[in-house]
Parts: C-alpha cells; structure tokens; sequence
C-alpha cells in the first residue's frame, strides 16, 4: 500500500512538473513571436522601408507608454474603460443568461420573440448610441448601457442554445419519473447550460470592451477609446499604440481571470 502511494505521488509530481514545462515553453515561444515582430517593426521603420508617420515605431512607442505613465494620464484612462466594460459585461452577461435560460421554459414565448431577437442583434449597437445617450447621458453611464446592450443579446442567444443541447435522454427520463417542467429546468437544463455560460463569458468580454470604447468615442471625457480618438486626431500614431496596447492587455488580464473561474466551475 505504502510503494503504491509513493509511486502515486511520483507521478502526480512527473505530471506536474511536465506541465509547468509545457506552460513554460508556450510562454517563451510567445513571448519570442511577439518580440520578434516588434523587432521587425523597428527594423522596417529605421531602414525607411515602413515611413514612421504612417506605421509609427516600437521604440517610440515604448517612449511615449513610459511618458504617460509617469504623467498618470494612462492609468486613468485604463481605469474608466476597465470600469465601464467590466460593468456593462457583468450587467448584460447576467442579464442575458438569464433570459437565456428562462426562454427554455416556454416554446411558445421562445418562436414568438426569435425574430424580434434576430432583428435586434443585427441592428449595429452604434446606431442605438443616439438614443442612448439621450436616455443615459454622457457620462460614464451610456458606456456601461451600450457595453451591457451587446453583451446582453449575445449571452441571451448563445445560452438559449446551450439549452437547447442539453442531453435530451437526461429530459425524458426526468420526464417519465414525473418531474415538472420547473424541476427540470433546475435540475438539467440550468447545470448542463454552465459550460455555454462560461463560453459566453470570454466571448462577451470582447464585446464589452467594443462597446466601451465606442461609447467614449462617441462622448467621453476619460476612457482608452477617448485617449485613441483624440491621439488619432492629432496624428499621434505612437500614442494610438499605446492605447491599442492597454487594449490589449486589459483584455488578456480579464481573459485569464475568467480561464481561472471557468477551471474551479470545472474542478
């Protein structure tokens, strides 16, 4: 018994350990792809092959990145757009699997209110911002608005599906043994959605930070979206990339948040 729980617990090390050497290999094949582009970037701009005031440059930049966070401009305007998309995602995510999940208790309202779905989804959100600006202002709640609008609807539809796949077998046998539709729906529908809602959370996360950022576009006094249209306005290419960038990295970090969310729904 000892020998079998020692040998046990070398291969839960091995595992482990070749793991954590897998991770760190991706890591640094990533980390070369991205380095290696910078490189050729700069290399591109210095030799006068990329004309710096159309592709700006790395070096610049990093420059202009360091300028701004030593001004504290950067952070704040990270702040806002985390704020406004983690809001409007929370709010519309939320919302959206709800509705999502409530639709499989009725066939009846879920064939009535498809096309109205439909033909709301292929509605441009940026063509409702008059409205909502109108209805929410200008301050930071017309961001969140139009971050949870496009949120919403793509939670709604993709959970509603994720209902619709559940393991029919496990329905009908809930079913034969009696069970009303409010039971299975607790019992089947709502747990065998989960993986959908957790697919749907990184999906939105995206749509949040567009919605955001297009909302600050549209009027805003702070925000990475306001920060990019003005830099863009003045030709500030380097500054654009700064902002593009703390895109970028806003959504990485909410992305690994929610891969550790979705591994402990999982365990």
């Amino acid at each position: 018994m000892a020998t079998t729980s020692i040998a046990a617990s070398q291969t839960d090390r091995s595992s482990s350990a070749t793991a954590m050497s897998s991770t760190l290999r991706i890591t640094f094949y990533q980390a070369t792809l991205v380095l290696g582009m910078l490189l050729a970037w700069e290399l591109l701009v210095r030799s006068g092959v990329a004309p710096v005031y159309l592709y700006g440059q790395p070096s610049g930049i990093l420059e202009k990145g360091l300028a701004l966070i030593r001004e504290g401009d950067l952070f704040v305007h990270m702040g806002a757009t985390a704020f406004e998309a983690i809001l409007g995602f929370a709010i519309g995510t939320t919302l959206g699997s709800a509705a999502g999940l409530t639709l499989w208790l009725s066939d009846t309202v879920a064939r009535v209110l498809r096309p109205i779905i439909v033909a709301i989804n292929g509605v441009p959100k940026i063509a409702l911002a008059p409205l909502v600006i109108v209805w929410f202002g200008v301050d930071m709640g017309a961001k969140v608005a139009i971050a949870a609008s496009l949120t919403f609807i793509v939670a709604l539809i993709s959970v509603y599906q994720g209902t619709q796949e559940v393991d029919q077998d496990l329905v009908k046998l809930m079913r034969s043994l009696g069970a009303r539709r409010l039971t299975i729906w607790r019992k089947v529908i709502v747990p065998g959605s989960t993986p959908w809602i957790l697919a749907t959370m990184r999906l939105n996360i995206g749509f949040a930070m567009i919605g955001a950022v297009v909302g600050e576009y549209i009027s805003a006094k702070k925000g990475l979206g306001y920060f990019i249209y003005n830099a863009g306005a003045l030709y500030d290419l380097n500054a654009v990339f700064v902002g593009i960038f703390c895109l970028m990295v806003l959504a990485l970090v909410l992305d690994i948040v929610l891969l550790k969310v979705e591994a402990r729904f999982k365990w």
